[in-house]
């Protein structure tokens, strides 16, 4: 339902490959979570978000360095300061965190952008923006699904299991996903497809929009 296992694989093998060749410091970064599968995106995003401790939507060099150290990347002191700067517009030494990821993200057309919101206003049926089990009942049915019909799993379990497939690991999985999540999930999910009709359809049918 969230993203298909084949579109997460091809989009590792082409971010790895890709990796070899960029000279961009952000495409070197966008390539670099997008090799973690679609969710690697919504995964940085979480990291800096949690690091923000006085909710201000700034990050200086420090924090950057220790942001990306903590999402995993290794990436030597040159690498750093020149993505710091792409990021840096204005030369002001911090980085507006919002523009941060708009910049991450892989660049998408009108169309998917707009499927995407609407599918996201669908499951949140509470309108609050955030994605929870109790807005996903009525609205994505599990009835049908084989670990439910077998028993392995109750309804609520299952509404779970697809929240969790928003999550890059478990261990940062909160039950609930943000409208900003599910934009930085469904942009990595884009980069592995490159039809926009394919795409669209592929959402359409997911969430029956």
């Amino acid at each position: 339902m969230a993203g298909t296992a084949r579109h997460d694989r091809e989009m590792v093998i082409s971010a790895k490959k890709k990796l070899n060749t960029t000279k961009d410091p952000i495409e070197k970064l966008r390539l670099q979570c997008l090799a973690r599968g679609s969710a690697g995106i919504k995964g940085i995003g979480r990291v800096f978000r949690i690091m923000d401790d006085d909710g201000n939507r700034t990050l200086d060099f420090k924090e950057f360095k220790k942001g990306i150290s903590d999402y995993g990347l290794d990436l030597e002191m040159k690498e750093l300061q020149e993505m710091f700067s792409s990021f840096d517009r204005d030369g002001g030494g911090t980085i507006d965190f919002d523009e941060f990821l708009i910049s991450l993200r892989p660049p998408m057309s009108k169309a998917r952008k707009d499927v995407i919101s609407r599918a996201f206003r669908k499951l949140d049926k509470t309108g609050d923006g955030v994605i929870t089990i109790e807005d996903l009942k009525g609205v994505y049915n599990v009835q049908k699904h084989p670990e439910f019909l077998n028993g392995q799993k109750t309804e609520d379990q299952l509404f779970r299991k697809f929240l969790d497939s928003f999550e890059p690991n478990s261990a940062e999985a909160d039950g609930q996903i943000t409208k900003e999540e599910f934009q930085n999930y469904y942009c990595g999910v884009s980069a592995s497809i490159d039809k926009d009709g394919y795409f669209l359809l592929m959402m359409q049918n997911a969430y029956k929009l």
